[in-house]
């Protein structure tokens, strides 16, 4: 019989976080939810997750939240605009990477993105920021850096449909861009955070096919059953 271990998990109300549990849970492995709000941990609570509430820049709330647990799967909250030098994502995982610590958790799995490693300074920038401040924990550590998400598309669905364009925030527009399913990214990270290993390492993923902005726009078009095509949106 498998051995037991307490599983924390931020993010468990979002798409990525909420497979993760849903994976773990007909394993017969315990889950703790951790929410920033506990009346959004209602749902979890009903599926059997422990819950308590601490918001991902709380120091004494996230310790208190990881305490007892074997292993933490760290989703960083989403910032589409961070202010100059990007103080958010330095106190987001620093009280992390203390709570983590503070707590005696034995290893952590962080979610973070393909392009992390860009030295160019963009929004990605946030999770090169907390990459290198769990790189001091001493604790083993996974950071998983998946493709761009296949469910992007799903938003160019209304663009296709009604004026047969999709903005593209990828170019060039006939270059494979490596892409993987939520799906797949919850399942990836609910086996690693049951794997034993040591050390740091970094995990990318991706689907078996790259995909061009160019295919999105002609799956689309015999989709819909009518002419579509990609743009690069400007910068």
């Amino acid at each position: 019989m498998k051995t037991k271990h307490l599983y924390a998990a931020t993010g468990i109300t979002g798409k990525i976080g909420g497979i993760l549990a849903r994976t773990l849970l007909p394993a017969n492995q315990p889950v703790r939810a951790v929410v920033r709000n506990a009346d959004k941990g209602a749902l979890w609570a009903a599926e059997g997750c422990e819950v308590v509430p601490a918001a991902m820049d709380d120091e004494v709330a996230l310790t208190a939240a990881f305490k007892g647990a074997e292993a933490v799967f760290v989703l960083p909250p989403p910032n589409f605009d961070p202010e100059p030098g990007f103080p958010e994502a330095h106190a987001f995982a620093t009280a992390t990477r203390n709570a983590l610590v503070a707590a005696n958790v034995s290893k952590v799995v962080y979610l973070s993105t393909i392009g992390a490693q860009a030295t160019a300074e963009n929004l990605l920038t946030q999770h090169a920021i907390s990459e290198e401040i769990f790189r001091a924990l001493p604790i083993p550590v996974t950071v998983l850096r998946p493709a761009w998400f296949m469910e992007n598309s799903s938003w160019d669905v209304a663009a296709a449909r009604d004026n047969g364009v999709i903005p593209s925030f990828l170019e060039p527009l006939d270059k494979p861009v490596p892409m993987v399913a939520t799906i797949d990214i919850g399942h990836t990270a609910a086996w690693l955070l049951q794997e034993t290993w040591a050390g740091h390492r970094i995990v990318e993923l991706e689907g078996p096919h790259r995909v061009t902005p160019h295919e999105i726009a002609t799956t689309f078009s015999k989709v819909l059953g009518r002419p579509v095509r990609a743009e690069v949106v400007p910068r």
